[in-house]
């Protein structure tokens, strides 16, 4: 018995190396939320798959926001949260709460999580050298979303000198605001600000961490996932009602990556243990990839 397992994870292993040497020096930008974020088993197989893919020469950025944390900050503050289609309306008390939040508790949690792990992890936000920029968010559908930005510019300066002193940069997903008073911070939608950092970045992937399988064939279908789609494709999973509720902005944010030049983008089940490493260096992946 012992030899068959010995050889079930010698296999294992000589699967990954093609993978690894493919890697090896690349950048890739996982955003991290969902189930994986708030299971402390999950969370723990995360921060392993990230320190393991340091160690074999992968650059890894940490992109991150924290809804639940907010909700319950709000909840003890006495201000209700609201959110008009779909995003958090963000007032000024709001903002704040968001930006102490995510940029304080959360972010620093990650790092020292990270750093628990093996790893060495450093904390910014999109503040820190102007890393985010925004504007204020207008979908012309006659909707105040209050503080809530759409990011116009990334200057990936500050993450690459991280990553170049050996860190992983954790990444809390606020930015400058650009239209407003000098000062003015804007919350930014997490998959969209790992997406613009993979493209600012020149990055090889970007991985988005869900509490889905992928997409799928058959929406009621768990076991139809599709492992591969072309991102010329994504609006036609749309319109046919293949992809709806909230994985189609994921899924808007992996072509919209693509388009810009990351080479391949996934949507990949948190709730998987190590579904980023089943990703990134199986044959048979964890999610769904677009390229």
């Amino acid at each position: 018995m012992t030899t068959s397992k010995n050889a079930d994870r010698a296999k294992v292993l000589a699967e990954a190396l093609p993978y690894i040497q493919r890697y090896w020096g690349k950048t890739i930008v996982v955003k991290y939320g969902g189930n994986a974020m708030t299971s402390p088993e999950l969370a723990s197989a995360v921060m392993a798959d990230i320190v393991l893919l340091g160690l074999v020469g992968v650059r890894v950025v940490l992109v991150h926001g924290g809804g639940p944390d907010i909700n319950d900050m709000l909840e003890r503050l006495g201000h209700e949260a609201r959110f008009v289609n779909g995003l958090r309306y963000t007032d000024q008390e709001t903002m704040e709460v968001v930006q102490s939040v995510l940029c304080g508790k959360v972010n620093k949690n990650l790092v020292a999580s990270v750093n628990a792990h093996g790893g060495r992890a450093l904390g910014l936000c999109g503040l820190d050298g102007n890393l985010l920029q925004a504007r204020k968010l207008d979908r012309q559908d006659g909707c105040d979303y209050g503080l809530v930005g759409d990011i116009c510019e990334v200057d990936p300066s500050v993450v690459n000198d991280a990553i170049e002193d050996g860190y992983v940069p954790v990444v809390a997903s606020v930015a400058v605001g650009v239209d407003a008073a000098p000062g003015t911070v804007y919350n930014v939608n997490a998959d969209t600000a790992a997406a613009r950092l993979a493209a600012g970045m020149g990055a090889e992937k970007l991985v988005l961490l869900t509490d889905t399988v992928g997409v799928l064939e058959d929406p009621d279908d768990p076991s139809s996932r599709i492992p591969t789609i072309a991102y010329e494709t994504v609006d036609g999973y749309i319109e046919r009602g293949q992809v709806t509720g909230g994985m189609i902005p994921k899924l808007e944010c992996c072509r919209d990556a693509v388009e810009a030049g990351v080479a391949r983008a996934h949507i990949v089940d948190g709730r998987e243990p190590h579904s980023i490493l089943l990703e990134m260096l199986t044959d048979d992946g964890a999610g769904t990839m677009v390229l």
